[in-house]
């Protein structure tokens, strides 16, 4: 089993000299935080609460102040191969079809066309799109697209897959059957995953645990337990488990902690 850890992790950003610069900013103060192979984690928070700073933390794209992130006890100095990012706007290259978009990280690591094409072609169906290998990026819907950069972030068999708002840009009812979809296929993957997200709603259905990011600098000020993605998995419907008194007691507790001290700041 593979392991993700935050140890102690900070993240300031410096001042800004010249006409109109920012002061120095504390982002993120003392996050420790550990994600396991078997496990989505959902983070949410309010704005300003750093939550996709630190999912860029965790990809390699910036570098903490303070602390240290390691994957398997290595620690994280950049973008790698063992961690894959899925967008909001699907970041997909309008150039290259489905298929290619799928296979491109295989390129990056020097595989023989056949054999990236091949392997995409396995994800495309994998992913629901058997039939829509040879269709240009502007074709295919909202929710195809994310499905084909779920599918490219898996090509590179990452040991964990960081989500950053994924299914925000979706209508509500694709956006109910892709977090269905997302659910099965990071079981099938055996990936970890973090998943960034501003709803309450997404976070309880998807996530192992729930972490809570207080704002300004961000702090993680709790962790919930949810375990309703498993429920799902073994067959249970979205719109049971949504009706349940437990799920809806859980929502009205992880809403009053995100919003707890609005009313002291507005006064």
């Amino acid at each position: 089993m593979s392991i993700l850890t935050f140890r102690n992790v900070s993240l300031t950003y410096p001042a800004r000299t010249g006409k109109g610069g920012a002061a120095e900013k504390r982002v993120l103060d003392g996050i420790n935080l550990q994600v396991a192979s078997d496990e989505l984690v959902a983070i949410i928070g309010r704005s300003g609460s750093g939550k996709t700073s630190l999912l860029n933390l965790a990809a390699g794209f910036l570098k903490p102040t303070e602390g240290a992130i390691t994957v398997d006890g290595t620690p994280v100095t950049g973008p790698g191969a063992d961690r894959a990012v899925v967008f909001q706007d699907d970041a997909l290259y309008p150039w290259l079809d489905a298929r290619d978009n799928i296979a491109f990280p295989l390129k990056l690591k020097g595989v023989a066309l056949a054999e990236r094409r091949a392997k995409a072609e396995v994800l495309l169906a994998r992913v629901g799109l058997a039939d829509a290998g040879d269709r240009h990026i502007w074709e295919l819907s909202g929710g195809m697209r994310q499905r084909v950069g779920i599918a490219r972030a898996l090509a590179a068999e990452p040991r964990f897959l960081l989500l950053d708002e994924p299914l925000g840009a979706l209508d509500a009812l694709t956006r109910t059957r892709m977090q269905d979809f997302l659910l099965r296929i990071k079981a099938e993957s055996g990936a970890g995953a973090v998943l960034i997200t501003h709803s309450i709603e997404e976070a309880l259905l998807l996530g192992t645990r729930v972490v809570v990011l207080s704002p300004n600098p961000g702090r993680l000020t709790a962790e919930v337990e949810a375990g309703f993605n498993a429920e799902i998995l073994n067959g249970a419907s979205v719109a049971d488990v949504k009706a349940s008194p437990i799920f809806k007691r859980m929502h009205a507790g992880l809403t009053g902690l995100i919003h707890a001290g609005e009313e002291e700041l507005a006064a």
